[in-house]
Formats: C-alpha cells, structure tokens, sequence
C-alpha cells in the first residue's frame, strides 16, 4: 500500500485517459488504473450525509466506497487529514465549449430591409428564431482554458446549450474534464431550451415580447399537428425535434419575474412544466411565483453599487433600482423560505470571481448552507434525471469532487482540488497549508542542536528570531518550503561545548540555508549550515496566528428596504384591500337619469355601488366628507398604451394572433399617475404599425396587483385595427418592403385575410382533421362571428368608407373608429354602419392625413347621434382626460354632463363594459372619483381613486409617501456612497429608463428617463 500525504506529493499524480479502443494512439499505450483511497478527510457524501474521518475510495473514474473502508492494498492512499470532501458543483445553465452566436448589434435596425422568411437552409422551419433542430453536443467542444476557471469555482459538471433563439434546441451534460469529448459527455441530449428572445436572427417576425409569445404558441400547436399531417405538407425537420424534445426537462430562460409567471402560464397552456431561468428579483412577487409550481434556476448576479457622487447623476436612478441592488442577495433565501426547488449558476457573472463572495452575501441574507449545497448539487443533478451518476459521492457515482480545506461555504474556505473524472485539476494547492503562525525552528548539525523560533506571516514571508530578529528570506508553495538568514553575535547555541559553538564576528553576515517538506503542523527537511556543512532541520507549530483583518473583505449588511407591491416608490406594503364606504354630501354625477344631484351620499359595500341617496348610514363605514367636492365614475380611456412591455407587432401586415395581454407590466408608473388624475379603466390597444394588429386588453387600474389582477375580467375581447400613413409605412425611407405601400393595398390585405378567415372556417366545419390551428385566422373568424370586436386607427373619410364597406361585405361591423379625425365628414355613414368613434379634442397638423382635423370634430359627430368617446393614446394626456372632455364644451358648446359623458359612460358603451362602469348606479362596479373642483375645471384635482371600492389613490396618503420616499432614496444612496468608500466593486451611475409607447410609433420602445425617481 502507498501512503502519501496529499499536498506534498499529490501534484506528482496525473492519470491519463482510460484507454481508448476507437482513438489511435500516436507512441507507447500508457493505461493506468487511478486506485486511490482518500483517508481521514470529512466526506460530505450528499446535503444531508456528513462523515467523519472517512474514507473515500475512487477507481477509474468512479467511485468505489465511501466510508470507513480500510485503502485496498494496490491503492494510492491520500492522507486528508482536517481537509473536507464534497461532491463537485454543478451548473446547470452554462455554454461551456459551445460556440456562443453572433449577435447583431441592432436587431431591430428599421433602415435595413425587412426579412420576412428564414435563411435557415434546409427543411426547417419558417422561423430562423425556431432552433429546435440545434443539438449542442453536436457543437461541443472541450477548451481546458475556459473549463479551468469553472473548476477553480468548483464545477465539475455542467449543461451547456446554443444561447440563441427562441427554441434553443437540446443541451448537452458534459464533465469539465480535460479528457476527449466522447468520453466527458454524461448526456446527450440533456434538456430542451427556451427564451423570449429571438437573438441572433435578423427576421423582422417576432419584433416584441408579445410576438414570441405568439410565435411560441403557434410551434406547439403546429408541433401538435405535424404529428398527424397530410403528406402533401412534406418535411419539418424542426417539428420533428421539437416534439422529440417534449419529454426532455424544459428551460425557459427569463430576464425577471414579470417574464418568469409570463413563461410559465405558456407551459400550462400546453401541459408543460418549465423549469424557469429567473433574472434576479423574483423575490419581489415570490407568493406568485410560488403558485406557479415551477422549479428555477437562479443566477449569482448580483447588482454593483453605483457612483452617485454627484447628486445630477444620483436624481435619475428610481428607488426600484437602489431598492433592488440592496435586495438582491435575498432572492435564493426568498426561495427556499416559499419551498421553491431550484438550483444556483454562476451564468450572468460579469466576472467569475465574485461567484464565492456573492453566494456568501446569499447566505449572510438568510439562505442556508444545507440549501446552497443542494442547489449545486443534488437539485440539478435531479432537475436533469442524471442523479444516479452525479451530484452525491455515492458507489458508482462519477468520481467529482473537491477537496477544500474547511467547510465549503465558510469565508476563509479554499478550494484544493477539483478531481473530475478521477482526474485531479489543482486549484488552490500550492496555498492550502499556509498556517500563519510560531513555530519552534530547530537546526541539527556536526556543531550541535540550534533553537530558534520562526514567525510565520505568509507564504512569502517570515522572520526568524534568536535573541533578535534575524535578517530572513522564506517561501512556500504548499509542499516545499525553502528558508534562509543570516546569523549574529548574539546567537546562542546549545550544543557539545566544541570550538565553534559561539560564532564570531567575521561570520555576522553567512547564511544558514534550509530546504523541506510541509507536513502540516511540521515542517522538515536539511540544508547547510553558514559553514556549508549539511545539517537536519524540524519546524513545530507552536500557535496558529489568528486571521487578520482581510482589507478586501466585502462586508453585507442586512437590507432596510422593504418588497412593497408594486416594487415602486409608490408601492404599498400590502395590497389595498376593499372597503366598505360612506362618501358624504357630495354633488355626484351620476350620468343616469337623475344626471347631477347635489349634497347626495353614495355607500359603497363589495365593491360596488350599494346605495346612492340622502342621510345615508352604514355601521362600520369608513366615511369621506364630500362636502363641496364633486363624485363622478372612473374615466375609462377608451385608446391607451400604458403598462406594457411591447405594443407593436409590425413585422407583417397581419398579426391578429399577438396578444397586448401577454406582455402587461403592472409596475408602470403611468398606472398610479393616472389613477391620480381619476381614469380606473383602460383599453391597452396594439399599435398603429399594420393593417390588423394585436388583441387588446382591457384593464381596471389596480396598482399593486400582477398581470392577472389587472385584467377586466368578463370583458368582451377586441382587437386593433389601423389604416393610412402608419400602416403604408409613409415615413419609413429605407427598408420598407413590406407590404402594403398604398391604401388601396391596405383594403387588399384585408380582403385577403377575411377570405381567408372564411376559408379556414368552413375547412374547420367540414370535419377534415388535418387542417392546421392557425392562431391568426382564429381571431379573424372570432369577428366574423361577432365574438371579437375591432377598434380601427383611422383618419382620412375614404379608408374609414372603405373599411366599412369592406366590413359590410364579410358581414360584420367595425365597433370603434379611433382617431377619426375626419369623422366630421362621414359621421353620417358611421351612424348608418352602427360603429362608435373615439377622437382627441383638438390634435391636429401632426402629420400630412390630420390636415383637415378640426378641433369641433367631438362636438359635430354627437350631434349626428355618434357614440363620441375622448381618449388620450398619451401616458401623459390620460392623466388630465377630464379636461380634455372639458374642451368640447368650448368647442361645439356640449353640455357638462355629456361632455363627461365622453370619458366615463361613452367609452363604457363603446367597450360593452356599460353594464358595470361608466355612470353611478347601484349595482354597478364601485369604480369611482372624489374630485376637489368641478370635474371639468382645470383646478380639479382627484382626491381619492376608487376601483371596486378599493381605494388606489388617496391624496393624503401620496403626501406623505412622498415624504417617506424622499427619506428612503437618501438612506438608499448613502448606503451606495458607504459601500463604495469601503471598497466594494462599483459601475457608473445609470439612468433607470422607462418605456413610454405610442400608438404612432413603428419601433418598440422609446426609453426615457423614469421620473418616479424623484417625482409623479
């Protein structure tokens, strides 16, 4: 048996490949066995399985026992006495030895000519964002340089897959072995992937989140179909390997919660279960991510503190992002607290190194060390259906593991050795014994025995002392040590009584040189001494120096700030609750018969409209004064574009299978800015950029709540529509060959598509199983049946004839013309068709089709009997729509109370919702406005905001969240300076953007500065 001590000797050992009977080999064949039995060493066999003083035997690779074992006779044994050894990490969401994709710079570059089909080559699918095809093992490639860092972290295995596209193909499992591909592999074809992000493909479809979401919808429905498809449809070979995936664990990979619940309510449409790559703040909604039942994969990524220095740089960054980089580290605890499986990558690192240093700050903020092990080991290994071969040190297992030198997670902790394969990579061993400390230096020689004591400060240096400190130059790599100094008069020695035993003064400046082996608490081995005469030499640990204070060491504090929902300065600790109501003496509006009735009280009880009437008591109400204020209905806005991540689809001509609903963003600050100028309901429409748009979403304003809690339930669906110069793409110069360039091609596209529509209908009626579900025609035949409603962008009289008599020969009708701004000419023919008409009060000579806009266009069409609506389609003008219905009274002399009318129960008719909102009723929705002045006064403020008779804005309580905001951005900021100051990594200060989006425009996003970073 051969008995080594691990660090001393250990570095002489290498094992070559097991022997390769399909690889040539180019000299003499040098199999070996890689027996080794690693004894006295604690052995974490698994999260929950500590041994102490065990042994550890692997052989070819494997591992053969775990235990108390005595070392097999032929075995090389390891000596790991106070060393640790763990299963290797493993990241489950890496693109280690695939090629990454070339990225465009700008994939929605609008001056390049649009692509419209795939430049995939072959039988693929239409979609080059569809990679389904895509196999990483046949990519794979192992690289020693980038597998190293990874394994000085201490990975052993990794999934690595194709970041690129929509469907991403399957990931492969390798080790980071150095061995060849073939025999790193664990798993072919590992997992499937997935993302909301079409990378690097330059087709123009999908151009918005709303459209790979669409488009993924599609591939499962088509995947679905091409199982059974007629012959004459040919080959996919895409589908082929998306439906063989389906039994492969699926990734979704998401870049933050909103994305995380969006992905997940995809899967259960169609039955599966992501695994779900988070982007880092799903703590903020952890109740709902929880419910989804989905395991995630969380990334270390935490954000840096900024340099707000200057307070000009300081004022743009909002309170969600100071929030959040001091929050950040709570999101694994977060998890773990909710029982939410999942497993820890160090994908997203700008810099490896800060992997340790944040699972730390992980730890410090409330995630446990048996969790964090789980989440690096066994939980991938079981997301992956491979923990019967990694993950735990278990017989038959891959022989992965690390040897540390304390407990894995402990700060002062170093990993040793990272053994993959059976194969041993050095990772820190040369720096594993450095024990900082005094040891009894002692010299033997011809001369006698000398005593001398040697203070150990690092590796590189050390100081030995007689009487004196002697002049001194040492070093140690972890398995020699090399030492050399001086001597002096004062030496005294202890020895024989011979001669030379007290050293003269002519010897001052010799040198004793002493050369050995670290054994841990001891060091020995000989030298010469300043006569050059061979002596022996021992060194004996006498104290271990306490570790000093590390000056790099980043310290995390425990976080002040709070999740609050939304995650918004404005946010609230809970959600507003119902409540029930007593608002006393008001003059309300009710837009009913009894039109305004003064000194009127109105109970609100469940969230809606209980009693409206006089000297009005309810037990237990909490009671408003309305005295001298005025109550009228929520304003609905019948064309908005506020708390969406994406609003144009404008890839093609038609893209009714996109869905506004599939992209909300309940953290829109617009939502509380317009609650505060009184609107509770809103249609959020798709944009202007092609002929048929996305579906709709109506929401009620409930600040606080997620993407469901903002949907108007039981709402009829609708759709937009657009004509003229957005759609025709007037002013796009350069690239635009898109389909249509007139309006005459406009009225071509929508012929076309509802003849198509009737044709899919009538083949679906005719029974023939193998028609293909086509999610865009769906919608199309929904309007042909009266079950979807269209709101059509329009402007110039001759389209709006045009698509009415379009509309009229399909036989179905066009609900709401929106913008309408010639309306004024052809209100007579719009009456005659039945459609309703939303317009602005006085925009006009914005572009070429609005020069004949009049400001009396509201006014002209009520009276000839049109359903008039006044809408914003401005995050801005919907906070003042309440003026804007004022100015019709100016132009065209419109009553108060229908002028009103136009925001509140007109927009309410045009949107089927009348029954519920839009007039003050008992029974209908408690969505309602306490309002300081006349509504229709430019000095009207909204005092309190109600929908379903919760309240959602209360001026009183916005006051003073300002006050508290204020406070809490400085104590935010002041942290920021503080950690920078001690030295903590830090990037320079970002603007926090926000997302404004316009119906007008063709791109998807406009950023602009968020100003709820220091105001409403």
């Amino acid at each position: 048996m051969k008995k080594l001590l691990l660090l001393p000797v250990s570095w002489l050992l290498s094992l070559a490949a097991t022997g390769q009977t399909t690889f040539p080999v180019n000299g003499v064949a040098d199999p070996r066995s890689g027996y080794y039995a690693f004894i006295n060493a604690t052995i974490i066999k698994d999260p929950a399985t500590t041994l102490q003083k065990a042994t550890l035997i692997i052989k070819e690779g494997k591992v053969v026992s775990v235990g108390n074992s005595a070392p097999p006779a032929d075995a090389v044994v390891i000596d790991c006495k106070g060393k640790f050894i763990y299963p290797s990490l493993i990241d489950i969401y890496s693109d280690y030895g695939v090629s990454a994709s070339q990225r465009p710079s700008d994939p929605f570059d609008y001056t390049a000519p649009q692509q419209f089909g795939s430049a995939t080559k072959g039988a693929y699918s239409w979609n080059q964002a569809i990679k389904s095809e895509t196999n990483a093992a046949d990519l794979f490639g192992t690289d020693d340089g980038k597998a190293q860092p990874l394994r000085e972290l201490g990975f052993g295995t990794v999934l690595s897959h194709y970041k690129d596209g929509i469907a991403r193909g399957t990931g492969v499992v390798a080790t980071l072995s150095a061995k060849k591909e073939n025999l790193v592999i664990i798993k072919e074809r590992a997992a499937a992937f997935y993302s909301f992000n079409k990378g690097s493909s330059r087709q123009s479809y999908p151009s918005s989140t709303m459209g790979a979401v669409a488009l993924l919808r599609q591939n499962y429905l088509d995947a679905q179909w091409y199982k059974t498809r007629p012959a004459k449809e040919g080959i996919n070979k895409t589908l082929e390997a998306w439906n063989e995936q389906q039994a492969l664990p699926q990734i979704f990979e998401t870049t933050d919660k909103w994305a995380g619940l969006r992905a997940d309510q995809v899967g259960d449409e169609f039955g599966v279960q992501y695994i779900i790559k988070g982007g880092g703040n799903e703590y903020q909604r952890i109740q709902e991510i929880a419910a989804t039942k989905a395991p995630y994969i969380l990334s270390l990524n935490f954000p840096d503190a900024q340099k707000v220095e200057d307070p000009a740089d300081a004022r743009f960054i909002a309170w969600k992002d100071l929030a959040h980089w001091e929050l950040a580290p709570t999101n694994p605890a977060a998890f773990e607290k909710q029982k939410i499986p999942f497993a820890l990558t160090a994908a997203d690192l700008k810099d490896l190194k800060t992997f340790w240093p944040n699972l730390r700050k992980a730890l410090l903020a409330g995630l446990s060390a048996k969790t964090a092990l789980e989440a690096l080991t066994t939980t991938p290994a079981t997301f992956l259906k491979i923990a019967d071969r990694v993950g735990r040190l278990e017989p038959g297992y891959l022989a992965n593991f690390l040897i540390t030198n304390g407990e894995l997670f402990a700060e002062k902790t170093t990993v040793l050795e990272n053994w993959i394969q059976g194969e041993r990579y050095d990772i820190n061993a040369k720096n594993s014994t450095e024990l900082k400390g005094q040891y009894a230096l002692r010299v033997t020689g011809a001369g006698g025995v000398t005593d001398y004591q040697l203070e150990v400060k690092s590796n590189s240096l050390a100081t030995v002392k007689a009487n004196e400190p002697l002049t001194t130059k040492f070093s140690a790599d972890g398995n020699l040590v090399s030492l050399s100094f001086s001597l002096k008069p004062t030496t005294k020695v202890i020895g024989t009584g011979q001669k030379d035993s007290v050293f003269e003064n002519k010897q001052a400046g010799a040198l004793i040189r002493l050369s050995g082996v670290n054994y841990g608490d001891s060091w020995q081995g000989v030298g010469a001494n300043e006569k050059g005469l061979p002596v022996s030499w021992m060194a004996t640990l006498t104290k271990e120096t306490a570790a000093g204070k590390d000056s790099a060491r980043q310290v995390w504090e425990q976080p002040e700030a709070r999740v609050v929902y939304p995650f918004s300065s404005y946010g609230n600790a809970r959600l507003p609750e119902q409540e029930t109501i007593l608002i006393k003496s008001a003059t309300v509006w009710t837009n009913e018969a009894g039109g305004k009735q003064e000194q009127t009280d109105v109970l609100v009880k469940n969230g809606k409209i209980a009693q409206i009437g006089k000297g009005l008591a309810a037990a237990g109400a909490r009671v408003i004064d309305g005295t001298g204020k005025h109550l009228t209905p929520g304003i609905i806005d019948e064309h908005s574009h506020i708390a969406v991540f994406s609003i144009n689809e404008g890839a093609q001509s038609v893209t009714s299978e996109v869905r506004i609903g599939d992209n909300l963003n309940p953290e829109d600050i617009n939502i509380y800015r317009q609650l505060s100028g009184g609107v509770t309901t809103s249609q959020i429409l798709h944009g202007s950029a092609n002929t048929i748009g996305g579906q709709s979403q109506l929401i009620k304003l409930r600040w606080g709540t997620d993407a469901e809690g903002l949907k108007f339930k039981g709402a009829d669906p609708f759709i937009k529509f657009a004509l003229g110069e957005n759609v025709k793409r007037t002013t796009v110069t350069q690239g635009n060959n898109r389909f249509p360039d007139t309006r005459m091609g406009v009225s071509e596209v929508l012929n076309d598509a509802f003849q198509r529509a009737r044709d899919y209908e009538k083949a679906l009626k005719s029974g023939d199983k193998t028609v293909r579900r086509d999610l865009e025609l769906d919608a199309l035949v929904e309007i042909l049946n009266h079950k979807r409603f269209i709101t059509c962008h329009s402007y110039v009289q001759s389209e709006i004839l045009s698509l009415i008599h379009i509309a009229e020969k399909y036989g179905f009708k066009v609900n709401t013309f929106t913008h309408i701004l010639e309306g004024y000419k052809v209100a007579d023919r719009i009456r005659q068709h039945g459609a309703n008409v939303s317009t602005f009060s006085d925009w006009w000579a914005y572009k070429t089709e609005v020069q004949d806009a009049i400001p009396y266009n509201a006014a002209l069409m009520q009276q000839l009997g049109l359903n008039v609506c006044i809408n914003s389609d401005d995050a801005e003008m919907a906070r003042r729509l309440n003026q804007e219905a004022a100015k019709t009274i100016k132009y065209g002399d419109v009553s108060e109370e229908d002028a009103l009318k136009m925001v509140t129960l007109n927009p309410a008719k045009a949107l089927h919702i009348d029954n519920r909102v839009g007039s003050i009723k008992v029974g209908k929705d408690a969505d309602l406005v306490l309002w300081s002045d006349d509504p229709l006064s430019i000095y009207a403020r909204a005092m309190y905001t109600l929908v379903d008779g919760t309240i959602y804005f209360n001026r009183e309580q916005d006051r003073e969240s300002r006050v508290q905001a204020a406070a809490e951005r400085n104590r935010l900021l002041q942290k920021m300076l503080s950690a920078g100051k001690n030295g903590a990594p830090t990037v320079p200060a970002k603007p926090t953007a926000q997302v404004v989006l316009h119906c007008e425009e063709h791109e998807q996003t406009t950023g602009v500065l968020d100003v709820d970073a220091f105001d409403l």
